[in-house]
């Protein structure tokens, strides 16, 4: 019987084997067998990505969801609350299904070690199975072939990007990360790829295994018109989709991956055209160019690698500002920062730099040196937490100026906690 809080669970599971990421499935399938889910009954749509993971989640969600399916969401990090984390039908997992949860998957263990991430992956597949959950979208959280959430078999597998991040884990260059995202894929069954240039690991993984690779450019193409475009695959085509209602152009690969996925699994799904419509112009997620409401402009952003932040830069370019781009930037030291500031240079006209008080987290003084090593000139400003940069770049700007925060989940997520009990600007 559960008795613990979900705070009092978090805190115990990240206690009782602190470590917070060992990659490999061996723990995660012996308690899958434990708890009868390595064949969980539900059809797993698996995301790996570099970037646009997330996003393409919310997409594959919110187009089942409007052809009424009941559907499963597992994301990570979360930015303000942990429920965020798991979604059953749109709604997020209460503090007490995911006590009964953690549990349920305490009991099964034994003696088996868990990380955090892996506790609470197994915790989120229990969910689906007691919710009768038909199809989950299941976000990786770092890599995919040794990744927790790989311990259960997609029915179609979705990598969104190639780049450098996680390097230490996954290897230095985008053939080796490539290859370790492209574990994701199962033999027969459908292998998609969003990256517009994939590294040659991609297809050579889907090789190996004997995987149905789909390639953007190659097997899947992308229309644009002016009000609209296509989607386009052999001789299956769906015309007159709207843009998405996430912002960025990135977001139509994403959109792309998600369309194919969902059309090669609609002989058990089948959708309409009316349905992925819906899901195209309904799908929301929290810190990707999300646009507060009110003056002046503010823009949150959850982008903290290079290439993330070379897709904020040009969405905001696309978007010029009336007048200035204050900019509040929080990242992980662990992070390139130098080369995350190079590409908003020509966009971002002052600095607010701020120390993320996380064990990863980097100071101002070290997130300012990286600026200056990588060449900024426009004025930086150091503060002592993300709040009192955010504030004094809200205190700064006029009603034509725009303040965007980026840089990592906790520079966003805290500027959403604080948004949400009032205690900052807009709040």
């Amino acid at each position: 019987m559960n008795t613990r809080t979900l705070s009092e669970w978090l805190a115990w599971i990240e206690g009782v084997y602190p470590r917070t990421m060992e990659l490999g499935l061996e723990r995660v399938h012996a308690v899958l067998e434990q708890m009868d889910l390595r064949r969980p009954g539900f059809c797993a749509v698996t995301v790996a990505g570099t970037n646009g993971k997330g996003s393409t989640v919310a997409m594959l969600e919110a187009c089942l969801r409007a052809a009424g399916y009941k559907v499963g969401a597992y994301t990570s990090p979360h930015l303000v609350r942990y429920n965020e984390r798991v979604r059953l039908d749109g709604r997020a997992a209460t503090d007490a299904e995911l006590c009964d949860a953690f549990a349920r998957v305490e009991a099964a263990r034994g003696e088996t070690p868990l990380t955090y991430f892996e506790f609470g992956t197994l915790a989120a597949f229990d969910l689906f199975r007691a919710a009768g959950t038909e199809v989950a979208a299941l976000e990786v959280g770092l890599g995919g072939r040794l990744d927790a959430v790989n311990g259960i078999d997609a029915d179609a597998a979705i990598v969104t990007s190639i780049g450098i991040d996680h390097t230490s884990w996954l290897g230095p260059d985008r053939e080796s990360i490539g290859r370790e995202k492209a574990g994701v894929f199962r033999a027969g069954r459908p292998a998609i790829c969003g990256d517009p240039a994939p590294p040659a690991s991609i297809a050579a993984t889907a090789a190996a295994v004997g995987a149905d690779l789909l390639l953007l450019d190659r097997d899947f193409f992308i229309e644009r018109g002016r009000d609209g475009w296509t989607w386009r695959h052999g001789s299956r085509v769906r015309a007159g989709l709207p843009y998405p209602a996430l912002r960025g152009d990135y977001q139509l690969r994403n959109a792309a991956c998600a369309v194919t996925a969902l059309e090669l699994l609609s002989g058990r799904f089948p959708l309409s055209q009316a349905h992925i419509r819906a899901g195209l112009l309904n799908a929301a997620i929290a810190g990707r160019f999300q646009v507060l409401p009110g003056a002046p402009v503010r823009v949150l952003d959850v982008a903290h690698n290079p290439d993330a932040v070379r897709a904020l830069a040009a969405t905001l370019r696309q978007q010029p500002a009336g007048g200035k781009t204050l900019a509040v930037f929080g990242m992980l030291k662990d992070k390139d920062i130098a080369a995350s500031a190079r590409a908003m240079e020509g966009v971002v006209d002052r600095w607010y730099v701020a120390t993320l008080h996380t064990p990863r987290g980097a100071t101002a003084d070290e997130i300012a040196a990286a600026l200056a090593r990588a060449g900024v000139t426009a004025p930086v400003l150091a503060h002592a937490d993300v709040i009192g940069a955010y504030d004094a770049a809200c205190r700064d700007a006029d009603a034509r100026d725009r303040v965007v925060v980026f840089g990592s989940f906790h520079t966003v997520g805290d500027i959403l906690s604080s948004l949400g009990r009032g205690t900052v600007h807009g709040g």
